[in-house]
């Protein structure tokens, strides 16, 4: 195995996560939890940078990591890179949300531009964020058998996609069409795709013996995917071209972010990878090469399949926080703020947050976004964000709310800052139950401890800070005749926010 390309990972990390509500909201999407079982710490998203990370032995030399997500993400995405601790990566923050081809079209400007090989055309290792894999050792030796071919290959223009062998007509996933070969050199020359079919199709599929479930993992030179995008859709990557061409870059504790244009992203048409290009590259001069991938791959995309990847008991139960259970099989309960109970179920989930409970048929599961498309229509905040907030200073969590007041509960982490502001519709209260606040109340200065408290005017200047080692915690009641959480006027922020 010679590699010689500069080689970039890549991982998309936009995704909103639907179907795997009322855990995956909006606000705080499926790839940033941890949805493997009760004994797993890491979410999907690190999980995910792990992985692709671990590629890079001799003689291929991974370049920093490209992680492209949505702008409100922004400071999830850190967070929890550096829970992993030593990870090179640069933020691609999209402003809007417009599916997975200018995504990757990002990335592979982004990769042309800073190429330093000469070459100026790296090979990049595209993952989404939000799958699990069993067998890591697999997934690595699949991976690095795809970037030797596509390396070596005088047909620089290639794809390599990857391929998982079904075992059911899953209506849910794309599918892969391979042309029969005694001698196929590690891969498959790809026929046709197919986008989730309807359950006879799928099981025709199955019984072919021909058809592979779609990854969504790719690899691929920058170049190509660029040639490719602008002969098949030629729209999405002038579009996206011009966006990029305008962007903005800033630093955060260390990471660069980089944006495009705002105004000019919005107006790029929302494409698939797989629709904007790959399914249209069969026949074409961009060959497909699919590698097989035999490592206990699961997307995650609906509640069967996380109870078909978690850690089953002796009833076949899947079990996340305070449960208990009685003459119940085959079912995925999930608990995590209180005591969830079950008695003489079979095949059931079951999620319980603060704010919201699904239960479900199994095999009903991906009709979840059905559920969701309702909360839209009603407008329910329940749609988009847990009643527990991660904000880049720490956390709140809204305790209770009424007419005129609301009582929070908020975590800054040691050394956080809140930005310096003011409400115009509101005053709050401030009771320290934990910690050290340095808390600026217009042109005051004040400590205070547990137990300590001080009042926040209307239309007052104010901030909180924690300047100690340990967490801060404090119980904030506002009042007022308006409490949304867009009444916030900024004048300086560590976040950039202002």
């Amino acid at each position: 195995m010679i590699i010689s390309d500069t080689v970039i990972p890549v991982i998309l990390s936009g995704g909103l996560g639907k179907r795997l509500w009322p855990l995956s909201r909006s606000s705080f999407p499926k790839q940033f939890l941890s949805l493997s079982g009760s004994t797993i710490q890491t979410s999907l998203f690190q999980g995910a940078v792990s992985r692709i990370n671990q590629i890079g032995s001799n003689p291929i030399a991974l370049k920093e990591t490209l992680i492209v997500t949505n702008e409100d993400y922004r400071f999830i995405v850190q967070d929890q890179l550096c829970e992993m601790g030593v990870i090179n990566a640069t933020l691609l923050l999209e402003p809007a949300q417009c599916n997975t081809a200018p995504a990757l079209t990002l990335a592979a400007l982004y990769a042309q531009e800073s190429s330093h090989d000469g070459s100026n055309d790296p090979i990049l290792v595209i993952t989404p964020a939000d799958h699990t894999v069993q067998n890591e050792e697999a997934f690595i030796s699949a991976l690095q058998d795809c970037i030797s071919t596509l390396s070596n290959d005088a047909n620089k223009q290639a794809l390599g996609i990857f391929g998982i062998t079904p075992t059911s007509p899953k209506t849910g996933y794309g599918y892969i069409k391979v042309m029969p070969s005694e001698d196929h050199y590690g891969y498959y020359p790809v026929e046709q795709f197919t986008e989730k079919p309807n359950f006879e199709t799928a099981s025709t599929y199955i019984n072919s013996g021909n058809y592979f479930w779609n990854s969504g993992i790719f690899v691929v030179r920058a170049n190509t995917w660029l040639s490719a995008l602008e002969e098949f859709r030629s729209d999405i990557f002038e579009a996206t071209q011009k966006a990029w061409e305008d962007k903005t870059e800033d630093k955060v504790n260390g990471m660069r972010f980089i944006r495009p244009n705002k105004s000019l992203f919005t107006n790029i048409p929302s494409e698939s990878i797989d629709k904007a290009v790959i399914e249209k590259c069969p026949g074409s001069k961009y060959q497909i090469k699919m590698f097989e991938l035999n490592a206990g791959w699961n997307d995650l995309g609906a509640w069967d399949a996380v109870w078909q990847d978690g850690n089953k008991d002796g009833q076949g139960n899947v079990t996340t926080g305070d449960v208990l259970l009685n003459n119940t099989t085959n079912s995925l309960i999930h608990a995590s703020s209180r005591l969830v109970s079950t008695i003489g179920l079979n095949g059931v989930i079951v999620i319980e947050t603060a704010d919201a409970v699904l239960v479900s048929n199994g095999d009903a599961s991906q009709n979840v976004n059905c559920i969701v498309n309702q909360l839209e229509a009603q407008s329910r905040e329940e749609k988009n964000i847990h009643r527990k907030v991660i904000r880049p200073w720490g956390w709140y969590d809204v305790i209770d709310d009424g007419e005129n007041f609301k009582v929070k509960r908020l975590q800054v982490k040691p050394g956080g800052s809140l930005s310096l502001q003011l409400h115009h519709y509101r005053a709050e209260h401030w009771i320290v139950v934990k910690g050290t606040a340095k808390i600026t109340n217009g042109v005051n200065v004040i400590t205070l401890n547990a137990n300590q408290s001080t009042y926040i005017p209307q239309g007052q200047i104010h901030r909180l800070e924690n300047p100690g080692e340990d967490s801060l915690e404090i119980i904030e009641v506002q009042s007022g005749s308006y409490l949304g959480e867009d009444d916030i006027i900024r004048f300086e922020d560590d976040f950039g926010r202002t």
